[in-house]
């Protein structure tokens, strides 16, 4: 019988080691949208309910699209990071994999529309 000591025994079981550079990617997408998001919100806002000649009009300028676009690619690259800690630390097993696959699938499709759109309106 061997006795562990509590340190021997969690010896090699430790960290994926890709948590601290999970969290520093998380922290500057963040830092990212907290200028981005008021700076979508006044540019989109500002044209909200307008006809649909205005609104092509309004996003071929650059500035508008250019915020729209990268609102659109931070914002669901921040997404997926968040979701996939979620379901990383509250979904395990095969259901954690299918729910990660589908999550990553999801937000970098909705990622590949939202730029379609703003970028069919811009060009």
């Amino acid at each position: 019988m061997a006795y562990l000591t509590d340190r021997k025994r969690a010896a090699g079981m430790g960290s994926a080691k890709s948590g601290t550079l999970h969290h520093w990617h998380m922290m500057i997408s963040s830092v990212a949208l907290v200028g981005l998001i008021p700076c979508f919100i006044f540019t989109f806002g500002s044209i909200y309910g307008a006809p649909y000649e205005d609104v092509v009009a309004y996003y071929q300028r650059p500035f508008p699209s250019i915020v729209a676009l990268l609102t659109f690619a931070v914002g669901f690259i921040h997404f997926r990071g968040g979701v996939q800690t979620l379901i990383e630390d509250y979904v395990h097993g095969f259901a954690g994999r299918a729910l990660l696959i589908g999550m990553i699938c999801l937000s970098y499709t909705a990622m590949a529309a939202g730029i379609l759109a703003v970028a069919r309106l811009a060009l």
